[in-house]
């Protein structure tokens, strides 16, 4: 008799034990597949105020982000973005390259379908993409469009965003000349024809002060202006791109 409730302690005592065991590992289990995330690299311009808020939305969406805080400009010819292509930052995600505020919507869409190309890109910086949608811009959506870059350099619109109604007005910066803004250089990178200033109210683009990476519309205007110089320029958007159409050092 005494034997027999002896077994039986122990029989329970192991049940308790294995349920116990089952209990300790499903949780952390369930932990490890929740946690995993979609990798995914990228080189910034340190000077822009607008790729960490490009980050935070990845991030939002499951994408684990190792963050690069120089070479862009490389990461951009190594991965075969075309420069007129570029914007202020350059991802990689498994074999893909990611160029500007792309929604990771996209992202998704392209890991999915796996079609043959260099990636996705969104030139320049607009108005109304991830990460250039912060509440200094109020309601403000330019389009835009998400372009497949093919393994040739050549382009297609991948997915368009905020489409304006055909017949839309011109606006007032195509028929008006442009106001002037001041602002100080901070780098000069005369190979992507790009120029990034801290400036004040870009008053027709409706820009608050910030640190923006400017494209040029003359290479030749970055051979009179170096990182310190105080100057005042005039901006608008072409194509997409925040461009700086006129530059001077201010005496």
């Amino acid at each position: 008799m005494q034997r027999r409730l002896l077994l039986k302690a122990l029989a329970g005592i192991t049940s308790l034990t294995g349920l116990a065991g089952t209990a300790f590992v499903a949780p952390v289990f369930a932990q490890t597949s929740s946690a995993a995330k979609t990798p995914l690299e990228i080189w910034k311009d340190p000077n822009c105020g607008c790729c960490g808020d490009w980050v935070t939305h990845l991030e939002a969406n499951g994408f684990a982000v190792r963050v690069n805080d120089t070479g862009n400009s490389a990461a951009r010819s190594r991965l075969g973005v075309p420069t007129n292509l570029g914007s202020c930052h350059t991802a990689l995600v498994a074999g893909y390259a990611i160029e500007g505020h792309v929604p990771a919507r996209e992202i998704r869409r392209l890991l999915k379908e796996r079609p043959k190309a260099v990636g996705l890109t969104v030139p320049g910086m607009p108005v109304g993409s991830p990460g250039m949608d912060g509440a200094i811009y109020g309601d403000r959506r330019d389009p835009f469009d998400v372009l497949l870059i093919a393994k040739d350099g050549s382009t297609q619109v991948y997915q368009s965003y905020n489409r304006p109604q055909q017949g839309q007005a011109q606006t007032q910066t195509q028929t008006q000349a442009l106001p002037t803004a001041e602002g100080e250089v901070r780098k000069v990178d005369k190979a992507t024809g790009k120029i990034s200033l801290r400036h004040g109210d870009i008053k027709n683009l409706d820009m608050p002060p910030m640190s923006m990476v400017f494209q040029v519309k003359d290479p030749a205007l970055l051979n009179n202006v170096k990182a310190g110089d105080k100057v005042r320029f005039t901006a608008d958007q072409i194509n997409g791109d925040y461009t700086v159409m006129s530059i001077e050092v201010r005496n």
